[in-house]
């Protein structure tokens, strides 16, 4: 299978694209010089209340809702971290060896949370669990630096080896050699990743995790209650942590600072693979250059079609996600119940591929085609499980119900990925009412101009797929041709625009204000 990964990075946001064969399969969207409170990241929060009816403590980490620590979520060694804290923060001339604090009693499974704090207490505390609707983030007091082979969790003191490490040899040579090279004080558990991996690689990284935590515990001495410590790699670094495999064949990043940031990390988990990183410098959008933004505009609707004429229906609500599936007009065969069998194959197909793409958790609901043959909902629930075994997301799959209902629970830890897909007229704003579509060229022939004037020649100017092959029409004598030479602007054309929207670019790639847009959002004002 070939893997790509697609970076386009704007002043505003990181948007990451993994296609899979050159078909779209997930979307990340991640903004810039902003705090997301992505998971990972660590802050020195406060707490603000304690709910002993639920067993947590809300805590002001920053976000305009207050996170959510539950009991379960301190960690057995919580009270020895904040041991270290308190001294921490309270001598900020020297930094204390995790190894030489005291230890303290471990907190089991059953507890009360009003044991352990009380308002007003200050909490070193990481994301789990993204922002999402109305909800703050989800909390856990238990560090951990994440890395490609090992997790490093301060405190513990133990080597853990994932379950998914079959040979047993292997588990114990990993087990041993972590043991030998791990710094007192820290446990550490092994990845799946790390099977057969040599000792210098994971010596490196472990040096590595261990000096992202002592760049955090630096910060801490720095820093007041409620702020940031440190921040979870990039999502882009975090992707190709997570999914790196040798079928990766390329990736492609339009900016140069993300190009060497990705390199830099390539070299370290797998030097030989940094060579597939490729800068891309072509004036056409890299995500149109790639076929992402097609796709992501006909499969991130309400309506999304799968083979033989089928379709979803796609609603989210506040409890669920509701997912209907249609055969259409189409009749593939004369039994209906070899129809409905035969649709519902192919739709689970696209479900799976629409659960990755949106990034949907909690509950989802999936209405297929009525089955009354037990063998075929059997089948059918037999090749659901199959295609979301290849899911990273922790889920879980239930057989159809007497009503012909699967539900499905798949974990959510960031708000799923949403794209609006129907355009607004940008000359009407929505009203229905637009000038007269002969005088648009001209329109924005004096907007050219006034660009010109203001930013000199050697502008972009990006269109509507629609509107660039009519400016193109004539070679020669086109529009196209007549503004390059006239008023040396370059057009472009960029898929992710509505028909009628312009967008003007400097030499460098910044974009530039739009200079008749406020006059264009006047006007219906004048009239009245």
């Amino acid at each position: 299978m070939k893997s790509e990964l697609i970076v386009d990075v704007t002043p505003q946001e990181i948007a990451i694209a993994l296609t899979e064969n050159d078909r779209l399969m997930e979307v990340n969207r991640e903004k810039r010089g902003v705090d997301t409170f992505a998971v990972g990241n660590i802050y020195y929060g406060r707490v603000k209340k304690l709910m002993p009816a639920l067993n947590a403590a809300f805590v002001d980490v920053g976000h305009e809702k207050e996170a959510f620590l539950h009991y379960l979520d301190l960690g057995s060694e919580f009270l020895t971290q904040q041991k270290y804290v308190t001294k921490l923060v309270s001598d900020r001339r020297r930094i204390p060896e995790i190894h030489k604090i005291e230890r303290q009693p471990a907190c089991g499974k059953e507890g009360n949370i009003a044991d352990y704090l009380k308002v007003g207490d200050t909490i070193l505390v990481q994301v789990t669990k993204e922002p999402i609707n109305s909800k703050g983030p989800r909390l856990s007091a238990e560090i951990s630096i994440t890395g490609r082979n090992f997790v490093l969790i301060p405190f513990i003191d133990k080597v853990m080896v994932s379950n998914k490490i079959g040979k047993s040899a292997e588990r114990g040579r990993l087990k041993q050699l972590v043991q030998s090279i791990k710094p007192q004080g820290f446990g550490v558990i092994v990845r799946t990743v790390a099977e057969d991996k040599r000792v210098a690689e994971l010596d490196n990284e472990l040096r590595v995790l261990v000096k992202r935590w002592e760049d955090c515990v630096k910060t801490l001495q720095t820093k007041e209650p409620v702020s940031l410590i440190s921040e979870e790699l990039g999502r882009t670094i975090g992707i190709i942590r997570d999914i790196f495999s040798p079928n990766f064949e390329s990736i492609h990043v339009n900016n140069k600072e993300v190009y060497e940031e990705i390199q830099q990390y390539l070299e370290l988990i797998a030097p030989e693979s940094s060579k597939l990183v490729k800068l891309y410098t072509g004036e056409q959008p890299i995500f149109d250059k790639f076929d992402i933004t097609r796709q992501m505009k006909t499969g991130l609707g309400r309506t999304v079609g799968f083979k033989k004429g089928g379709y979803l229906i796609m609603d989210k609500t506040e409890a669920l996600f509701s997912i209907d599936v249609n055969s259409g007009s189409k009749k593939l065969f004369e039994d209906q119940e070899q129809n409905a069998f035969h649709f519902n194959m192919l739709a689970a197909d696209e479900i799976v591929h629409q659960l990755r793409l949106r990034d949907i958790g909690g509950i989802i609901v999936i209405d297929f085609i009525d089955m009354d043959d037990k063998a075929n909902q059997q089948a059918l629930y037999d090749h659901m499980r199959e295609l979301m075994d290849r899911d990273r997301a922790k889920h879980n799959v239930l057989p159809l119900s007497k009503f012909g209902l699967m539900q499905i629970t798949r974990q959510r830890v960031r708000p799923a990925v949403e794209m609006e897909v129907m355009e607004t007229c940008p000359t009407c704003m929505g009203k229905g009412k637009i000038q007269s579509s002969i005088l648009f060229t001209d329109k924005l022939t004096e907007e050219i101009e006034t660009y010109r004037q203001q930013y000199g020649r050697g502008l972009r100017l990006h269109l509507h797929p629609y509107i660039y092959a009519y400016v193109n029409k004539g070679c020669l004598a086109s529009l196209k041709t007549k503004w390059r030479m006239k008023y040396g602007v370059h057009t472009i054309e960029n898929q992710s625009l509505g028909m009628l929207e312009t967008k003007f670019y400097n030499r460098k790639g910044e974009e530039l204000t739009n200079i008749n847009k406020d006059e264009q959002n006047k006007a219906p004002e004048k009239q009245k």
